[in-house]
């Protein structure tokens, strides 16, 4: 995900994309401790998509 799609959303859309992206690492952790993870890259995209999500919204409300 592109940080400059992450900016033209609405605060309640990023939670929501951050929320979603936290389940779907969620279940493929699950899926790696079981063995059956088909692409282990998609982890490491996930955190920092994760991450970029945070750091759009600590960009617009500073530190709180």
């Amino acid at each position: 995900m592109k940080i400059r799609d992450l900016r033209d959303m609405s605060d309640d859309e990023l939670q929501a994309k951050a929320a979603d992206i936290k389940k779907e690492l969620f279940n493929l952790r699950v899926q790696q401790a079981m063995g059956q993870i088909e692409n282990p890259m998609r982890l490491r995209m996930l955190r920092r998509d994760i991450a970029k999500a945070k750091t759009v919204l600590k960009e617009k409300y500073g530190r709180g």
